[in-house]
């Protein structure tokens, strides 16, 4: 498979996820964009779910200005830092779905960011609350839900909060 062929599957992916989650969350709780990167993700989320309270952490915000958020939405800084104070100020169990994708090229380093911040995810999601993202987590109050909905293994990593 070409690294074009790759991206495409995952952008797929991503957007039929996405689409799908906006369909089944609860109709309360937040929407938590964790990487902003180029704002795709984030525009697509707002489109899908208007007037949702959507946060977006973000190291160092470069979108295209067509898909910043409000700047009482955006929280900048280290998402190691800026989701416990998120937390501490909001509480916990508010999100009700949460994407992520903040892969690198390193693997090693990329399990290891999925490892830290599992707790940190875990910890805001709602009973319910859907967590898409494009690594593995572990988060044992949550079900990998990834196969029951179609995703290719490996691909895209989908899992729902345990009541």
């Amino acid at each position: 498979m070409t690294r074009l062929d790759s991206a495409i599957r995952r952008l797929t992916a991503q957007r039929d996820l996405l689409d799908w989650a906006s369909r089944e969350i609860a109709p309360a709780g937040l929407v938590l964009e964790v990487g902003l990167g180029n704002g795709r993700t984030y525009d697509h989320l707002r489109s899908r779910l208007p007037g949702r309270k959507i946060y977006v952490f973000e190291r160092s915000p470069a979108a295209h200005p067509d898909c910043m958020p409000p700047e009482e939405k955006l929280i900048v800084g280290d998402v190691f830092e800026t989701l416990p104070s998120f937390t501490q100020r909001i509480g916990e169990g508010v999100a009700a779905l949460i994407h992520i994708d903040i892969g690198t090229g390193d693997e090693t380093r990329n399990r290891e960011v999925a490892r830290r911040l599992s707790p940190l995810l875990e910890a805001l999601l709602q009973p319910g609350g859907l967590l898409l993202g494009d690594r593995a987590f572990d988060l044992p109050s949550c079900t990998d839900i990834s196969s029951e909905i179609g995703v290719a293994q490996g691909r895209y990593f989908v899992y729902r909060r345990d009541a």
